[in-house]
């Protein structure tokens, strides 16, 4: 029998060591419970794709993350959400992009997945779709909170985009204790060895409009099949350049690396330094959450009883 595991990210980036307990502390909670949310289903028998799109749902109804509720600002104020989903088994997969009333990007992703020939939708088409499928929305002004709003007035005053957890220099300061939040995503393995991976974002702080990034990509920032499952984070066009997900599961498939070793070489020698990093499980179990990155917000579990929640390395 193979083990059940499960990994999930809120994002990764050059998170400073001296994060204040006000943005650390809620961040590492819902963590937790989004983890135990996860364990939780996994044991009640849920297949991997129904967990991976319950934790990331849960990760997009927080605030303090880069999705869903706490999606960032393009350069003109609004908000545009993106995600994907993968199954393992079936590589039946679904994508959207440019949301801008849909509360769950990623069961949206779902619905594409089951219910159109296709696999990717977006912008004003895709909007339509979960529209005509019944997917709660809202008005876009639900995403557009205060925080956001000064961090897109600070990127804007330097005339720069921002990257998860950008780190705060004397020349940018950072009214917040960090000038981001992340992206999030969710990977799983069951019992049977079936696995699963999903992905949400905002995006960048000061983005273009219309501009999409590795999260919606497969083989980018969301990927899984029979080997493995991976939710990457961190530079968007760098994890593109990198097909840093499919790496991953190819390096596994074709050069019969494990799962830390294929992992562990994409992040390190497949993109540059501080650009990426994910969270991955295997068909057997094994878990892994390598970054280049000062931090990932990250957190796993598994059948024999390990977990961990952190966010720097060796804490």
């Amino acid at each position: 029998m193979v083990e059940w595991a499960i990994a999930l990210h809120g994002g990764a980036g050059d998170i400073p060591i001296d994060l204040p307990d006000e943005r650390r502390i809620p961040r590492e909670t819902a963590l937790r419970h989004c983890l135990d949310l996860g364990v939780s289903a996994l044991k009640s028998g849920k297949p991997p794709l129904d967990v991976a799109e319950l934790v990331v749902r849960e990760l997009e109804n927080h605030p303090d993350f880069n999705a869903g509720k706490g999606s960032v600002l393009t350069t003109q104020g609004t908000v545009e959400m993106e995600a994907s989903i993968m199954d393992g088994n079936t590589k039946r997969c679904g994508a959207v992009s440019g949301l801008t009333t849909v509360v769950n990007p990623v069961s949206l992703t779902r619905l594409v997945m089951e219910k159109t020939p296709h696999i990717y939708l977006a912008f004003d088409a895709a909007e339509a779709f979960a529209r005509a499928h019944g997917v709660e929305t809202v008005d876009s002004s639900h995403f557009i909170t205060p925080e956001n709003i000064a961090r897109l007035k600070q990127a804007k005053e330097f005339n720069r985009v921002q990257l998860d957890y950008t780190v705060p220099t004397p020349k940018v300061p950072d009214i917040c204790g960090d000038s981001q939040i992340g992206t999030v995503g969710c990977v799983a393995v069951d019992g049977a060895g079936n696995l699963a991976s999903a992905t949400s974002t905002g995006g960048y702080v000061n983005k273009m409009v219309g501009r999409i990034g590795d999260t919606p990509v497969i083989g980018a920032g969301t990927y899984a099949n029979h080997l493995c499952a991976i939710s990457a984070t961190g530079k968007g066009e760098e994890i593109i350049r990198g097909t840093v997900a499919r790496d991953v599961a190819a390096l596994m498939e074709y050069k019969g690396l494990s799962l830390t070793k294929a992992a562990a070489y994409v992040v390190n020698q497949s993109v540059p330094r501080g650009s990426c990093g994910l969270v991955a499980v295997s068909a057997n179990g094994e878990v892994t959450m390598p970054f280049n990155t000062t931090g990932m917000f990250r957190a796993c579990a598994t059948e024999d009883g390990y977990s961990e929640i952190a966010i720097w390395p060796n804490n």
